[in-house]
């Protein structure tokens, strides 16, 4: 039993899938923060653009 607990507490292979958890966490948030930024850019240039359109007088 003690062997036991001595190699589970040297044994730090988990260590690894921790490590790509919280990596694969901060790619996620931070694909989320771009697209949320991207959408609010594109959303105020179709307004303006549509805006501008509604002044133009077809020629």
């Amino acid at each position: 039993m003690m062997n036991f607990i001595k190699n589970f507490r040297k044994d730090d292979s988990g260590a690894v899938t921790v490590d790509w958890v919280v990596l694969t966490a901060a790619v996620v948030g931070l694909a989320v923060a771009a697209y949320s930024s991207i959408e609010t850019g594109a959303s105020n240039l179709t307004s303006d653009t549509n805006s501008f359109m509604a002044t133009q007088k077809p020629t």
